[in-house]
C-alpha cells in the first residue's frame, strides 16, 4: 500500500480522494469545466479562495496551452490559495479545447494544484504524477476507470500492481515511473529508464560511482551507442518540465540511445554528474527558463528548443541531436545509424530545431536590457535629482570628491548627479556584457563588458554596445569549442578565452566599427536635438505605438532602450531633443495600464470581477510607468486590448512632442512630475491618451458583446457559456488558447520556477 494515502498534516486523504473526481464533467465551456473542479477542490478544504485559485489557473493558461494532445489537458499553477498538493481529476464526454498541438479535445482532464511553498516531498510526487500521463496504459486505465474510487486509487497508487504494459526494468521489477509513487521513492531527477528495458545512464569514469539514476547493476552502454544529455523547464516548474523529460527518454529509448535527463523544476533540481556530460556526445535543451549553469555544456552539439517541443516531438529532437554529432564527427551513432564522419568535419552547432534564429536574437538582446535597466532608473533618477536641486548648471560642478560642503544645497546636488552619472557609465558595458553572456554564458562576459566600456568611450553609445556584445558573445562561442591540448584545456576559460576574446572585440569596436557607429550616432543625436514640428509628431506617434504594442516585451524595451540611449547624450541642454524623446516614450508607458484602469469604472459590466480588481491596481501601476499593468487585460483579450493601447499610446506620445515636454529622469512616471518640462502640458497627454484607450477598448467590447446577443450566437451559444455571461464574465472571443477575459489573472503571470 502506498504511504500517499496520508500526509505529513496528519489528516487522510492522497494527492487525489475519490470526492475531487468527476467521471461525467458536463461543460462544454472550458472555463466552466474548470470552475467544476476547482469547486471540488474547495469543498475539500483544500483551496481556501476559488476566484483566487481560477485566477492563478488563468494566469499560467495566459502563458501558454496546457493541452498537451492524445485527449490530456493539464491545467495546473502554483497558488497561494492551495493548502496542499492536489489532483482534480475530471472526464469530458465531448472533450474540452485546450489547445493542444493535435487539436484533439481533452477528455481526460487533471487540475494539478500547488501551494506556493509545497515542500519537496509532495512536489516530487506531482512530478511523478506528471511523468506518468506520458504512459498510453496509465492514461487507458483511467479512461476505463468506472469508479471515483478507482481513479483515486490508480492515481495515489494503492493498488500495489502495476498497471498493465507498464515499463519495466531489466530484472523484470516495475518501472517506478509508471507504477507506485511514493514519498519515500519518488521519480529521481535524472533518469534513464526506458518503456521496455532499461537503459542505463552514460558510463562514469572508471572507478567512480554510478551516475545518477542509473539502475543498481545496470551494464554501460556499448561502444558507438549515442548518449544524451538533456535539460527541461518550463515556468512553472510542474508538468511540462517532467512530461517533456519522460518523452525524451521514451523517444532515446526507441532510438536505441541512452539520455540522462536533468528536471530544474518545481521539486528541486539534481544537477546531471559531470562525468555523465563529459561522456555524452550531444545536449537537448527543452526549456522556457534560462537553463542553469549551462556552461557545463560548452563545446557540445546542443538542440535548443522550447519545453512544449520536448513533450510533443521528442523523436524529432533526438534525431536532430544524432544529426548534429554526426557532423561533428564524433563517432558516435544510435544503433542502426550509418556511420559518421571523420574527426574533421565540422564543428558542433549550437541551436537546433525549434527555435529561429531570430528569437535567439530576440532573447540575447532582452537579456543585456533587462540587466541594464536598474543602472538607467538609478542613474537616472539621481541626475534628475541632481538637476532638480542644484539647477542644469549643476552639470558643470567640480568634483565633490575634493569639494563636499555637508551644508551646501549644491554640493548634495553635486553629488547626486555624479552619481547617478557614474552609474549611467555603466549603462553600455552592462548591456554589451550580458548580450554576450546569454550567447556563450561567463566565458564571454569579459569581451562583452571591456567591448562595451571602449563603446562608450569612442562615442558609439548603446549601438555600439549591441554590435559588441553580439560579436563577443559568437566569437567566445566559438573559442570553447576548439579541440585543445589537455594540457592548455584547464587555462581555456581563465587565461586563453579572456584573452584572446577581449582583444579581439577592442581590435573591433577601436579600429574597424567604433568610428562609423560613433558617427551615426552622432548624427542620430544632431536630429533628435533639431525635431520640431511634425518630425517631432511622427516621432512620437510611433514610439508610442512600439511602447504599447506588446506591453513590456522586446518591442517596448527597443523604444524604452532607444529613449534612455538618446537621454544620456543630452548634456546639460533643457529643451534638447532626446529630453523630449524620453518624454513621449514614458507618457506612451503610462497610458495603457491607466485607460484599462479607467475602462472597469466607466463601463464595469463589460470586465469580470476579476478584471475589475486588477483595475484597481493598474491605476498605480500606470502612474508608476509600469506598462505590464496591462497585460492581465490583454492576455485575456488581445484582439481588443492591444488596439486601444496602440492608440491611446500614439496619442499620447505623439502630444507629448507636439507639446515639447521634455523629461531627464527615465523612469518614475507621476512621481517625476517637478522634473517634467512644460509639466501641466504633459499630463494633458496622458489623460488624452488615457481617455482614448478608455474609449477604444470600451468600444471593441461593446461591438463584440452586442455580436455575441444576436440570433445567430444565441443559437450557438451553449448554456455553460450563457451562465458565464449572466455572471459578468467576458464573452467568448479571442485567438485560440488564450485565457478568456473571464478569469483573467490578477497579476502578470509569474515566471516561477
Amino acid at each position: 500500500m502506498s504511504d500517499l494515502t496520508s500526509d505529513t498534516t496528519g489528516d487522510t486523504g492522497g494527492l487525489i480522494t475519490p470526492a475531487l473526481v468527476d467521471l461525467y464533467l458536463a461543460p462544454e465551456d472550458k472555463d466552466e469545466a474548470l470552475r467544476a473542479l476547482a469547486q471540488r477542490l474547495v469543498a475539500e478544504g483544500r483551496v481556501t479562495d476559488l476566484d483566487g485559485f481560477l485566477a492563478d489557473i488563468a494566469a499560467r493558461e495566459a502563458q501558454a496551452p496546457t493541452g498537451m494532445g492524445d485527449g490530456i489537458g493539464i491545467p495546473h499553477c502554483r497558488s497561494t490559495h492551495v493548502t496542499r498538493p492536489s489532483l482534480a481529476f475530471g472526464r469530458s464526454a465531448r472533450g474540452l479545447d485546450f489547445a493542444a498541438p493535435d487539436g484533439r479535445p481533452a477528455d481526460l482532464v487533471f487540475m494539478i494544484a500547488a501551494p506556493d511553498g509545497a515542500d519537496d516531498a509532495h512536489l516530487r510526487i506531482l512530478a511523478s504524477l506528471a511523468r506518468r500521463l506520458m504512459d498510453p496504459a496509465f492514461t487507458g486505465a483511467l479512461r476505463a476507470a468506472e469508479s471515483p474510487l478507482a481513479v483515486a486509487a490508480l492515481v495515489n497508487g494503492e493498488d500495489a500492481a502495476p498497471v498493465a504494459g507498464s515499463a519495466t526494468v531489466a530484472d523484470g521489477s516495475a518501472d517506478p515511473e509508471t507504477s507506485v509513487p511514493t514519498e519515500s521513492s519518488a521519480v529521481p531527477e535524472t533518469s534513464a529508464v526506458s518503456e521496455t528495458s532499461a537503459v542505463p545512464e552514460p558510463s562514469a569514469a572508471p572507478g567512480s560511482a554510478a551516475p545518477p539514476g542509473t539502475p543498481p547493476g545496470a551494464e554501460q552502454p556499448e561502444a558507438g551507442v549515442l548518449r544524451l544529455v538533456a535539460v527541461t523547464s518550463c515556468p512553472t516548474g510542474i508538468a511540462h518540465t517532467y512530461m517533456a523529460a519522460k518523452a525524451l527518454e521514451l523517444a532515446a529509448a526507441r532510438a536505441g540511445a541512452v539520455i540522462a535527463v536533468e528536471t530544474q523544476g518545481s521539486a528541486g533540481t539534481t544537477a546531471l554528474a559531470p562525468e555523465v556530460i563529459a561522456a555524452a556526445d550531444a545536449v537537448i535543451l527543452a526549456h522556457d527558463l534560462e537553463v542553469r549553469d549551462r556552461a557545463r555544456f560548452a563545446g557540445k552539439p546542443t538542440v535548443d528548443v522550447g519545453v512544449k517541443a520536448g513533450v510533443n516531438r521528442p523523436d524529432e529532437l533526438v534525431a536532430e541531436a544524432a544529426r548534429l554529432v554526426a557532423e561533428a564527427g564524433s563517432g558516435a551513432r544510435p544503433a542502426g545509424a550509418a556511420p559518421t564522419g571523420t574527426a574533421a568535419a565540422a564543428p558542433a552547432r549550437t541551436g537546433g530545431s525549434g527555435e529561429h534564429w531570430a528569437h535567439r536574437l530576440r532573447r540575447y538582446l532582452m537579456t543585456g536590457v533587462s540587466y541594464m535597466i536598474p543602472f538607467v532608473a538609478a542613474g537616472g533618477l539621481l541626475i534628475a535629482l541632481g538637476f532638480a536641486v542644484g539647477g542644469y548648471q549643476i552639470a558643470s560642478a567640480p568634483s565633490v570628491l575634493g569639494h563636499f560642503d555637508w551644508t551646501s544645497s549644491h554640493s548634495w546636488a553635486a553629488l547626486l548627479f555624479q552619481t547617478g552619472k557614474a552609474s549611467f557609465g555603466f549603462l553600455v558595458p552592462i548591456l554589451s556584457g550580458y548580450i554576450a553572456w546569454a550567447i556563450a554564458d561567463r566565458a564571454a562576459l569579459a569581451a562583452g563588458i571591456v567591448g562595451g566600456a571602449v563603446s562608450a568611450a569612442v562615442g558609439a553609445g548603446f549601438l555600439g554596445g549591441i554590435v559588441s556584445g553580439l560579436a563577443a558573445g559568437f566569437l567566445v562561442l566559438w573559442m570553447v569549442r576548439w579541440k585543445v591540448p589537455r594540457a592548455i584545456a584547464g587555462i581555456m576559460p581563465v587565461v586563453v578565452i579572456p584573452l584572446l576574446s577581449v582583444a579581439a572585440v577592442g581590435f573591433l569596436m577601436f579600429v574597424l566599427v567604433g568610428s562609423p557607429i560613433a558617427s551615426a550616432m552622432t548624427g542620430l543625436t544632431n536630429w533628435l536635438n533639431g525635431l520640431s514640428g511634425s518630425n517631432a509628431v511622427l516621432l512620437g506617434l510611433l514610439l508610442g505605438a512600439m511602447m504599447a504594442f506588446d506591453l513590456g516585451g522586446p518591442l517596448n524595451k527597443v523604444a524604452y532602450t532607444f529613449a534612455a540611449g538618446a537621454l544620456t547624450t543630452a548634456g546639460a541642454t533643457p529643451d534638447a531633443g532626446s529630453l523630449k524623446v524620453m518624454a513621449a516614450v514614458m507618457a506612451a508607458g503610462m497610458t495603457p495600464p491607466l485607460g484599462l484602469a479607467l475602462a472597469t469604472v466607466v463601463r464595469r459590466r463589460l470586465f469580470s470581477a476579476e478584471e475589475r480588481e486588477n483595475g484597481k491596481a493598474a491605476w498605480v501601476l500606470g502612474a508608476s510607468f509600469i506598462t505590464e499593468g496591462a497585460i492581465p487585460f490583454a492576455a485575456a483579450d488581445p484582439l481588443r486590448v492591444i488596439p486601444a493601447s496602440i492608440a491611446g499610446s500614439m496619442t499620447a506620445g505623439g502630444l507629448v512632442m507636439a507639446f515639447g515636454s521634455t523629461l531627464r529622469a527615465p523612469h518614475g512616471g507621476i512621481w517625476v512630475l517637478p522634473l517634467i518640462g512644460s509639466p501641466f502640458l504633459y499630463l494633458l497627454a496622458i489623460a488624452a491618451g488615457t481617455l482614448v484607450t478608455t474609449a477604444v477598448v470600451v468600444l471593441l467590447k461593446d461591438l463584440r458583446r452586442r455580436r455575441s446577443e444576436g440570433p445567430s450566437a444565441v443559437l450557438s451559444a451553449s448554456p455553460a457559456a450563457e451562465q458565464a455571461d449572466a455572471r459578468g464574465a467576458a464573452q467568448p472571443g479571442g485567438p485560440r488558447g488564450t485565457a478568456p477575459a473571464g478569469t483573467a489573472a490578477r497579476r502578470p503571470a509569474p515566471l516561477k520556477g
